[in-house]
């Protein structure tokens, strides 16, 4: 095997480690999955699991890290003075929406939340890191704030409350019922109806003529 071969064959194994133990994970939780349940799934040997990773504790912490990094992508949500404020949250919550609705981000949500109920010291600290991007429209927020173009509330209670329209249809139907993604129609109107209840709200009203 080449040198130039032998690392992305390296990362097909880590990656489908990770895949298999997330199926495990998801199944029978932290507790139940043993390494040698994610080694035959993997179609790996069980010292090819341990040589990436060394306890079940750092398979767990790569999925939660993947579940960061997902999260980390979203792109920065900078507050832009010279364009309506429906757009950009329109722009800023579809980017969250499309997150939302992916099955693969979906997955290692179960997988963190599922844990985090049973042994919550050992996600906690990765809950607090994910709580930090939502901090990015609260920052937007008081931005606007700060332009005259929104009341002047608490903008982090403000953003809880925008982003709670959107995960009341989005999120927390489909993580904790089973219930399906939202179809594209659906997702417009959710996200167009938070948005403007949002402003409505929070808009200034008029002043006198």
């Amino acid at each position: 095997m080449s040198a130039a071969t032998a690392p992305r064959l390296t990362d097909r194994k880590r990656e489908a480690i990770v895949q298999a133990a997330l199926a495990e994970f998801r199944e029978h939780g932290f507790a139940g999955t043993s390494m040698d349940r994610v080694a035959a799934a993997a179609e790996v040997s069980k010292r090819t699991v341990y040589n990436h990773f060394p306890s079940k504790e750092d398979l767990f912490a790569e999925i939660l890290l993947q579940l960061w990094q997902r999260s980390k992508a979203l792109r920065p949500q900078l507050y832009r003075a010279d364009e309506p404020l429906r757009d950009q949250l329109l722009d800023i919550l579809g980017e969250k929406l499309k997150l939302m609705t992916d099955a693969s981000f979906m997955d290692l949500v179960r997988v963190a939340v599922a844990e985090m109920l049973h042994t919550p010291e050992r996600a906690q600290a990765m809950v607090a890191r994910l709580g930090e991007k939502e901090a990015g429209l609260a920052h937007w927020i008081a931005a606007a704030q700060a332009d005259g173009r929104l009341r002047p509330v608490d903008a982090p209670y403000a953003a809880q409350q925008l982003q709670g329209m959107l995960k009341a249809f989005a999120f927390w139907p489909q993580l904790a019922m089973g219930q399906p993604p939202l179809g594209k129609a659906q997702q417009r109107q959710v996200l167009a109806d938070s948005v403007d209840m949002f402003l409505r709200f929070y808009e200034p009203m008029p002043g006198p003529r």
